[in-house]
């Protein structure tokens, strides 16, 4: 859908859920504020402009790819999407710039987080929905295990998520990181934080320490101001949530009728 304020600038639905936004003349122009949490967390992942050997599971627009593009050159981007009518499309009408280092495959996100080389990644930037719930595949430690596999000893896992009260499937997704990386955080709106109400929540890990207190001051001056989670009340929220296997695993929850559609 073309953004009528804006004549190089499109929103992407899926299913009537609106799933990214790019502005070709502006790729630094991040609408949705889940993504401008994400793009806080590259901004943070390394000194101002040095490049991230990046893998994106899960493609949309390529919003954030783009991002990081503009923002840090020379970046080495693998972007994975297992719909490749959707790749097909964005990138005939919203062609990558020349020379942008993205590479995109059309994979399944988990065969291509296992087949990816050991310590090759700075960073793994995971959006993957199913419609709109993450698949089983990648709710489980196991997958948190291949992530860790594939990132460098320096390297930040960061995912998209969403779950409303009593938190049973981000209390899960928490264990199983846990249970793999030394270091974790959750960013997210105090209003989902306090169980109000469904929404997203970003999932922090690694192995080294993360950079909390840039990121907190980033979010808190976001339009929809947002709180990083960590240490005590991390545990608080984990709980007695125990890590999920394979056998195990479930999609995350279903939203609420409504909750990210256009209506």
């Amino acid at each position: 859908m073309p953004d009528v304020d804006h004549p190089r600038a499109w929103l992407l639905t899926v299913d009537g859920a609106p799933q990214s936004y790019v502005n070709l003349d502006a790729p630094t122009h991040l609408e949705f504020e889940y993504v401008r949490r994400l793009a806080h967390v590259l901004d943070e992942a390394a000194a101002p402009g040095q490049p991230l050997d990046t893998l994106h599971l899960g493609g949309g627009a390529l919003t954030l790819p783009r991002y990081l593009a503009a923002t840090r050159p020379h970046s080495r981007q693998d972007v994975i999407d297992a719909d490749r009518g959707l790749l097909s499309l964005v990138t005939e009408h919203l062609p990558l710039p020349e020379g942008s280092g993205i590479e995109i495959h059309a994979q399944d996100a988990r065969t291509a987080l296992e087949a990816a080389p050991e310590r090759s990644a700075d960073v793994i930037v995971a959006d993957v929905f199913g419609g709109s719930r993450v698949p089983a595949q990648l709710t489980s430690i196991e997958y948190a295990q291949a992530a860790a596999r594939v990132l460098r000893p320096h390297g930040l896992y960061a995912a998209n998520l969403a779950d409303s009260a009593p938190f049973g499937f981000l209390r899960g997704q928490l264990a199983n990181f846990a249970a793999v990386f030394e270091h974790l955080a959750l960013i997210a709106e105090p209003s989902v934080l306090r169980g109000r109400r469904f929404g997203n929540a970003i999932l922090l890990a690694s192995r080294t320490e993360l950079p909390l207190a840039a990121l907190a001051r980033r979010v808190a001056g976001d339009a929809f101001p947002a709180r990083v989670e960590h240490g005590a009340a991390l545990r608080r929220l984990i709980a007695d949530a125990l890590p999920i296997r394979d056998a195990e695993a479930v999609p995350s929850p279903e939203p609420p009728s409504g909750t990210f559609s256009l209506g």
